[in-house]
């Protein structure tokens, strides 16, 4: 750690002072930029639930579910209403890992995965801030290293992608959770139920002990992903049931964090942000409905058409809350399109890091966004929806364009039969399908022929994406493939259903 001498203090003294003198004179407050300026580089605290749908948050309507300390957060911050992730679970970590589109990343074998096998060549968030000194820290779901409680590819963990401490779990609890801390198996199918605490537990007492330099911590919780559990103060309380439990305990923990953060004086140094890895689960739900009655153990996408494992909004449109006192205004929503992806670019810029040159990354730095100058967000971003390896529709501004596709599209196996989402959502487009965001939530209504020349300029940005990334029937020239290749595929290499799965042992590396 730097020391700070006498001299140094002084002038730090000084800078506050001129702060709050300017502050009083012109009755505003001093930007965040000065504010960094004066606190050096800020910590970060990501907080990533597991199938949390949109409206499963009070602020974000839910009627329900009660969550008071993120509605708190959000007014002191700031809440993102077009914040978006992926489809599923492993390729929303690994775009926010990356800062890349899950079509991008290289994977080991040269397979695209439904989930992906990060290959070690990639460079994470953790590891871009590791070369500003930062402390890092994962707690929680992983499902980077292969989607298996036991079979799983050890030098894959996060203690060998930039993270200092792991404590968490190789992937998803469909069955059960086995609790690791570092690379050290701690806990064979451990109790489901405590887990929302001892992550935050632990997450807490890493931030005490490394309180005095940068840090980040990433806290993917296990849940509501089924199987779902809450501890006893929580079990039994929530009128939506076990699946409201599950959102109340967390956001009772989120505020625990935000607590400690606050108590030990680095709230006005501190980014926390609060979101989803993708849509609420609907086949967990009666009917595929939007998650309602006690008995249902997924979510609730509101006014979002859809759920996970869909390019409708359900699927990829999440809850986000920003908070970070002294720096992001309070009170805001922000409208402009935000992703996961946009966090590695932008914690690189507030940390004064680099970003990887030597690659395609997908981000943009948002810290526009983050500071409340929405004015200064581009225009022109857009957001493309991929299932699996296949384009499937294009957003900018309040335009969203679903592309032709097949009713059962190849390039979306083993979801091409997609029974994870309403039998109404699983549906084709014989030619394009525009869709107004602003009047049209429930993406219902095509305005495409009213509205020809945005479906020509969208149209042009998915070739665009197509040539510079890929679809189902052609490889991008920015895919990457970081170990030497024969030669480069033509279309996606995905696994072959055809052959049976070879069994590996637990931390196998080949």
């Amino acid at each position: 750690m730097k020391r700070i001498s006498s001299l140094d203090m002084t002038t730090m003294t000084f800078r506050f002072a001129l702060v709050a003198v300017t502050a009083i004179i012109f009755g505003t407050q001093s930007s965040a930029e000065s504010a960094e300026d004066a606190l050096g580089s800020p910590n970060f605290v990501v907080i990533f639930t597991d199938d949390q749908g949109y409206q499963d948050v009070g602020c974000f309507g839910s009627p329900e579910i009660r969550t008071p300390r993120l509605d708190a957060m959000a007014e002191d911050g700031m809440k993102f209403t077009s914040f978006y992730a992926q489809p599923i679970c492993g390729p929303s970590r690994a775009a926010l890992m990356t800062g890349c589109y899950p079509m991008r990343v290289a994977e080991r074998g040269h397979t695209k995965q439904v989930h992906p096998i990060l290959h070690e060549d990639e460079i994470t968030i953790a590891e871009v801030l590791k070369t500003k000194d930062y402390a890092t820290a994962c707690f929680g779901k992983w499902d980077l290293a292969k989607h298996s409680q036991t079979d799983f590819f050890i030098d894959l963990f996060p203690t060998r992608q930039g993270f200092d401490y792991f404590y968490g779990t190789p992937t998803s609890n469909d069955r059960v959770v086995n609790l690791y801390r570092n690379e050290t198996l701690i806990e064979p199918a451990s109790d489901m139920s405590s887990l929302t605490r001892r992550y935050t537990d632990e997450a807490i007492a890493f931030i005490r002990k490394n309180r005095k330099q940068p840090f980040f911590v990433y806290l993917p919780h296990t849940m509501p992903h089924t199987r779902l559990d809450a501890s006893g103060p929580f079990k039994g309380k929530s009128p939506r049931g076990l699946y409201g439990d599950v959102i109340e305990e967390i956001d009772f923990n989120v505020g625990r964090l935000l607590d400690s953060i606050d108590e030990l004086g680095l709230a006005d140094n501190t980014y926390v942000l609060f979101t989803s890895d993708n849509g609420p689960w609907l086949n967990k739900n009666t009917g595929f409905a939007d998650g309602h009655l006690g008995g249902d153990h997924g979510g609730s996408a509101g006014p979002l058409r859809s759920g996970k494992v869909s390019t409708f909004e359900g699927g990829v449109r999440v809850p986000a809350i920003l908070w970070g006192p002294g720096r992001v205004p309070a009170g805001t929503t922000c409208d402009r399109i935000a992703t996961t992806m946009d966090l590695l670019p932008t914690f690189a810029a507030l940390a004064g890091a680099e970003v990887p040159s030597n690659r395609v990354i997908d981000g943009e730095d948002i810290r526009h966004l983050f500071h409340g100058e929405f004015d200064q967000a581009d225009p022109e971003k857009a957001y493309f929806y991929y299932l699996r390896v296949h384009l499937q529709a294009v957003r900018q501004g309040k335009w969203k364009l679903h592309l032709p596709r097949l009713e059962e599209p190849v390039g979306a196996a083993p979801f091409s039969r997609n029974v994870h989402i309403a039998p109404a959502d699983r549906i084709g487009f014989e030619k394009p399908f525009l869709v107004d965001l602003e009047n049209d939530l429930g993406e219902t209504t095509d305005v495409a022929h009213a509205n020809p020349r945005v479906v020509r300029r969208l149209l042009a940005l998915a070739e665009d994406m197509r040539e510079d990334l890929g679809d189902y029937d052609r490889v991008g020239k920015n895919m990457r493939f970081f170990d030497p290749l024969e030669r480069r595929p033509t279309t996606p290499p995905v696994p072959d259903p055809s052959k049976p799965r070879k069994k590996k042992p637990a931390g196998s590396k080949k």
